[in-house]
């Protein structure tokens, strides 16, 4: 048992992304009820109401993302994370020093989501128990300039002595298994999550996971919001060509599960190449735990030859 399945008290060390609108109680479940950590968003009201309906639906451990630009204002958020029971807690997308301390005051581990070295140095100043170094390919917010799974994990991994949760990339045996070996010692996933039936989107937006290449998927700058990688789409592409007649709309939950994917831009990885079709969750994490080792074998089997 590594250290992030011992900190986190779960049989496998995969963990689901924290996808909001999506990352709900059924999806979050079926993640735990397989043997892995399920995460329930806290940034919507339905997310937040779905901290304490989960325990309808798994009594094995569960996660809570805690976005720190959305909650910097309102620190009664850890409050209503500790009450749920939830002891695990990923927070991202801020300064990881304004939650920390409160959240250990909680009883709560902390992992803080990371896009670089910085990222990484300011984290561990401010006592995160352990990372989740993102590449520049996940889905989400993003820095542009950022490095890739590949570059960014052995990095991060060689300066500190944390557990460390690889994501961006990662959607089989073989992925995870490349990212035990650069030093992670748990995976995240997102896109692969999305594509299963658990997690509840439209069928339009899983198809067009299913069919995406290995150009699926485009950085976005929105005047006012972060980059975000997100799936290629018309209104997409009309977004990074600064078309000047295009009118974006936020209307994200009408893409997710209206199948408009003209409403809004989808955060998706680039991973949605490496997608076949649609799975149950459980076999998602349990044929990816189950093959990791064989991957793994098959690599030192090439490199006796």
């Amino acid at each position: 048992m590594n250290r992030v399945q011992s900190l986190l008290g779960i049989e496998i060390p995969i963990i689901q992304a924290p996808m909001t609108y999506i990352a709900r109680a059924e999806l979050a479940a079926a993640v735990s009820e397989a043997g892995g950590m399920g995460i329930i968003e806290t940034l919507s009201d339905g997310g937040r109401a779905d901290l304490a309906r989960v325990r309808t639906l798994t009594d094995r451990p569960v996660g809570a993302n805690l976005l720190i630009g959305g909650w910097k204002h309102d620190p009664s958020i850890v409050d209503t994370i500790a009450a749920s029971g939830v002891r695990y807690v990923a927070t991202s997308a801020g300064d990881p020093a304004l939650f920390t301390e409160r959240l250990h005051d909680a009883g709560l581990t902390v992992f803080h989501v990371v896009g670089n070295l910085r990222g990484a140095e300011k984290a561990v100043a401010a006592g995160v128990d352990g990372l989740v170094v993102e590449g520049v390919e996940g889905g989400g917010f993003k820095n542009a300039a950022g490095a890739s799974t590949m570059v960014l994990l052995p990095l991060v991994c060689s300066r500190f002595d944390l557990p460390v949760i690889a994501a961006g990339g990662i959607c089989d045996a073989t992925s995870m298994a490349a990212a035990f070996v650069l030093g992670a010692e748990g995976v995240q996933l997102g896109t692969r999550m999305l594509a299963t039936h658990e997690a509840g989107v439209h069928h339009h937006f899983t198809d067009a996971i299913v069919a995406a290449d290995d150009n699926a998927t485009v950085l976005v700058s929105v005047p006012g919001n972060p980059t975000m990688r997100v799936i290629r789409t018309p209104l997409a592409d009309r977004v990074v060509a600064d078309d000047p007649g295009v009118k974006l709309m936020s209307r994200v939950e009408d893409l997710y599960f209206g199948g408009d994917l003209d409403a809004s831009l989808a955060n998706t990885g680039q991973v949605a190449s490496r997608i076949e079709g649609l799975l149950p969750v459980a076999d998602v994490v349990r044929g990816m735990w189950a093959g990791c080792l064989d991957a793994l074998d098959a690599g030192r089997a090439r490199l006796a030859r």
